[in-house]
């Protein structure tokens, strides 16, 4: 599904090259439960933002679904983004004038998905993510728990095949961290394909598939 060949990522600071990933070669299975570790500016949300598009390489391959993605226009990444992939953030980048229900159907809105179709999908959403009597909120009148089951349930609304979650149990204390987990490997457990970036081993250790980076290059990869 995901294959990386010889990604670099060269940052320039003033004249300096700053080396944040260094020849990574990747292949993740359709299904597959991958952590993503290691210290600070080892280049793990780097890594992570190259996957969903977010970024691209310095120089390197990528290819998603047998389909190179590396020298796509602006425009056509941006469609196979939405279509395919969905993201979760620490800190949740919630609309905060928008109700829970109203971030949630926010990206159908903007793929124009029509309005019978959005409503089921947002009723469905809001049902399996135990938002339902919380839909009228906004992000102010909620819990952070709360917020990111949000955050996840609108990075599901375009019904995504891979789940990108950067330190997503960083802003939480470690119970609801616990309780948000669950709700993310309930996704692999549908057959999404996950991947989360921690720096909590704990978490780290619940993922079959472990990456540990370092300078900007994958320095393990165990599996359960």
């Amino acid at each position: 599904m995901i294959r990386l060949q010889g990604i670099e990522r060269v940052f320039r600071v003033g004249e300096e090259a700053v080396h944040a990933l260094r020849g990574v070669d990747l292949e993740i299975e359709a299904g597959e439960y991958l952590s993503i570790m290691g210290p600070s500016g080892s280049g793990k949300s780097t890594l992570l933002n190259i996957i969903g598009l977010l970024d691209r390489p310095s120089a390197g391959r990528y290819a998603l679904d047998a389909r190179d993605v590396t020298g796509l226009s602006d425009d056509d990444q941006a469609r196979v983004r939405r279509e395919k992939i969905g993201f979760v953030f620490q800190f949740f980048h919630l609309v905060p004038r928008l109700t829970a229900a109203q971030n949630v159907e926010l990206p159908m809105m903007l793929a124009g998905i029509a309005p019978a179709e959005r409503a089921k999908r947002l009723a469905q959403l809001l049902g399996d993510y135990g938002l339902s009597d919380r839909a009228g909120h906004r992000p102010d009148q909620l819990s952070g728990g709360q917020c990111q089951r949000v955050a996840i349930a609108r990075a599901m609304a375009m019904q995504p095949s891979v789940l990108l979650a950067d330190e997503p149990t960083g802003n939480l204390d470690r119970h609801t961290g616990q309780d948000v987990m669950a709700v993310l490997e309930a996704v692999h457990h549908a057959g999404g394909t996950l991947l989360v970036v921690t720096h909590d081993p704990e978490i780290g250790a619940r993922a079959h598939r472990r990456l540990r980076m370092v300078d900007g290059a994958i320095a393990a990869d165990e599996r359960s």
